[in-house]
């Protein structure tokens, strides 16, 4: 009979061939003879390591290696779709009632899983465990730098004050993984999203090491779409079921201004017989009005969307945290 893991580890990979046995090793000590994992027969976790379109043999290693361990199951993905679409696949293969993500190259310390396991055993009302790497290891400050502002940033626009959105090291209840869906580089705001759906999260330190092989796949350009994902999430936290209320608001702005100006330049045709065929003024009015106009369609077409997002499938609105019998 086959049996369903407790905890479910997802480790998305991207040119990490280095690292992969290593990591492998260091999940196994961790978690095998963890209070968790019983006996060492019967391990009570699985590994799933998601390969994001590896070109360094990363693939050919996890072929070799998978048939050999119990708990390890390998996902590879026919190209490189990014982190959070290598995360969301793990997910959806994931059968754990927690689930933790680490990142694959060893700079989070998979010792630290067991403690955040535990804490999501001992407080029920927790739905998720992010780590916290207080006492950093990366030796260039141009990574620690951008790394604070974006955290200040993240945690004032989505109101969830977290010390390090960047840790991969994080534990969750699988209910709330899979409410969400991840697109983009969403899996880095994960903890405002799960805050969205009413989870609450604690935040840990946890150890961190120095990379000892490979190179980082961050840049600049990760950068940029992680500022334009920040503007998404802030659009979907306030205006995700009223679309109308943020186009709307902006374009009744526009109209009033619009149809003001139209209004004035008329008055002033009609009762003062003044030319206004060549005044800058009309193009302006003409132009406010015909955006605002645009914009309140814009909002009226979000309302429908939604709508037909949630209805024909019966979708709720809202996600109860627990269900009991009100019949």
């Amino acid at each position: 009979m086959k049996i369903t893991p407790l905890v479910s580890i997802v480790i998305p990979l991207f040119n990490e061939v280095e690292t992969i046995p290593r990591l492998i090793k260091a999940i196994g000590a961790a978690l095998e003879k963890s209070p968790d994992s019983g006996n060492s027969q019967q391990p009570d976790f699985e590994l799933i390591l998601v390969d994001d379109g590896s070109r360094d043999g990363s693939r050919q290693i996890l072929d070799k290696l998978q048939f050999g361990i119990p708990w390890l199951k390998c996902l590879s993905l026919i190209r490189n779709y990014g982190q959070s679409t290598a995360l969301q696949a793990g997910f959806d293969v994931a059968q754990g009632q927690y689930i933790v993500t680490l990142d694959g190259d060893l700079q989070n310390d998979p010792r630290d899983i067991p403690a955040l396991i535990q804490i999501l055993k001992d407080q029920p009302d927790v739905d998720m465990v992010s780590g916290w790497r207080k006492d950093r290891q990366d030796a260039a400050l141009s990574r620690r730098l951008p790394s604070r502002i974006a955290n200040a940033l993240i945690s004032r626009v989505t109101k969830v004050p977290l010390h390090d959105y960047g840790c991969a090291l994080k534990a969750y209840r699988a209910r709330v993984i899979h409410d969400l869906r991840l697109y983009g580089e969403l899996h880095r705001f994960i903890p405002a999203l799960a805050a969205e759906v009413g989870a609450k999260i604690v935040e840990v330190p946890v150890r961190h090491h120095a990379r000892a092989e490979g190179v980082s796949k961050y840049g600049i350009d990760r950068t940029v779409r992680v500022m334009l994902d920040l503007l998404w999430i802030r659009f979907t936290m306030r205006f995700l079921h009223r679309p109308i209320h943020a186009f709307g608001s902006v374009a009744l702005i526009l109209l009033s201004f619009g149809l003001g100006i139209l209004m004035w330049l008329a008055f002033d045709k009609l009762a003062l017989g003044q030319a206004i065929g060549g005044r800058p003024l009309l193009m302006l009015g003409v132009l406010l009005t015909l955006v605002g106009a645009q914009l309140l369609a814009v909002g009226l077409i979000g309302e429908l969307l939604i709508r037909i997002y949630h209805e024909p499938k019966g979708r709720r609105q809202y996600i109860l945290r627990e269900t009991t019998d009100i019949t």
